[in-house]
């Protein structure tokens, strides 16, 4: 906002010339009287009135300049941008040679054109004005992309009962989505995240609800390589197959016979009684105590040392 404080004889001289300082004509310029014009003691000196004078710039102008800036240090040489005012939405078209580059790759450049020219507008006073940037026809055929994306995906959506995710997009085409999401029944949208990131997500009402019958259990094998569910072991397999396959036959079943003692109790019983030798184990014994008793008889007593120093030392020996 631009303002200056200008004094005259009169206030109509004060806000003209206030006005020709400012550059702008009386109609968009706004006043406020400070003084008014007043005479002295005896009429001898006179007071001149003075005003303040204020232009609030206009939105939609400051736009326009804003955006013919951007594009002329982008290289953009000769274009036109035409303001349309509709309540508090601005819309400007893009026309002129060569500004596909201005658009980019899904709209993204044009999009943060649009971006920047909404911050430095809405820093002035007044109501917020929503501003939306067109080149050529291309919010037109964005907008039929969008919608027919839109009611695939609701459709979809519906049949399996599955939520859908959307890439980033800016307010303008999040708005579209939603419009057409909300004519599909069954279905509906809401928007996730913080900007620039926000995404749509299209949802059923009727969601799929997740089983939970095998919570904490292992789930039945398929028919693909594993067990079914419901199956059990046939018989026969395993252990104790041949006791089942003469139960099949006709076989009586044995009665199970409890046993009072443990096998750990068997073991230790086991080991105090003692072992029963068999036929080997005695004749082996015997076959021992009779070789001991020839080796003792083999062997010559030993003679006492009083009757081995009587003896003499030479013998004779007869050859006969």
């Amino acid at each position: 906002m631009k303002e200056i404080i200008a004094t005259g004889k009169t206030v109509d001289l004060a806000i003209e010339e206030a006005c020709q300082q400012l550059g702008v004509p009386r109609e968009k310029a706004e006043f406020e009287i400070i003084d008014l014009p007043k005479k002295g003691l005896f009429g001898l000196k006179t007071y001149p009135a003075k005003v303040r004078v204020f232009v609030k710039e206009d939105k939609a102008e400051m736009a326009v300049e804003y955006i013919s800036s951007i594009l002329r240090a982008m290289g953009a040489q000769s274009f036109s941008a035409t303001p349309s005012l509709e309540g508090e939405n601005l819309h400007i078209t893009l026309q002129g040679d060569d500004l596909g580059f201005v658009i980019g790759r899904r709209g993204e450049t044009i999009d943060a054109i649009q971006y920047l020219t909404s911050l430095a507008v809405n820093r002035l006073d007044g109501d917020y004005m929503r501003i939306t940037i067109d080149s050529g026809t291309f919010r037109e055929k964005r907008e039929k992309t969008l919608e027919a994306l839109a009611k695939r995906l609701a459709r979809n959506v519906v049949r399996s009962g599955r939520s859908v995710t959307l890439e980033p997009m800016n307010p303008y085409e999040r708005r579209i989505i939603h419009a057409t999401v909300s004519t599909i029944e069954g279905a509906t949208s809401s928007s996730i995240g913080e900007e620039p990131n926000r995404r749509v997500v299209i949802s059923s009402t009727n969601p799929v609800k997740k089983n939970n019958n095998y919570k904490g259990k292992k789930k039945p094998y398929n028919n693909k390589g594993g067990r079914r569910s419901g199956s059990r072991r046939p018989q026969g397999e395993g252990k104790g197959q041949g006791q089942n396959q003469e139960n099949r036959e006709g076989g009586e079943k044995k009665p199970y016979v409890f046993r009072q003692n443990s096998n750990r109790e068997e073991g230790e019983n086991r080991r105090r009684q003692p072992r029963k030798d068999s036929y080997k184990g005695e004749r082996r014994q015997e076959e021992k105590a009779a070789s001991n008793d020839n080796i003792r008889s083999e062997v010559p007593r030993s003679t006492p040392p009083s009757e081995a120093q009587d003896k003499p030392l030479y013998a004779k020996i007869d050859l006969d």
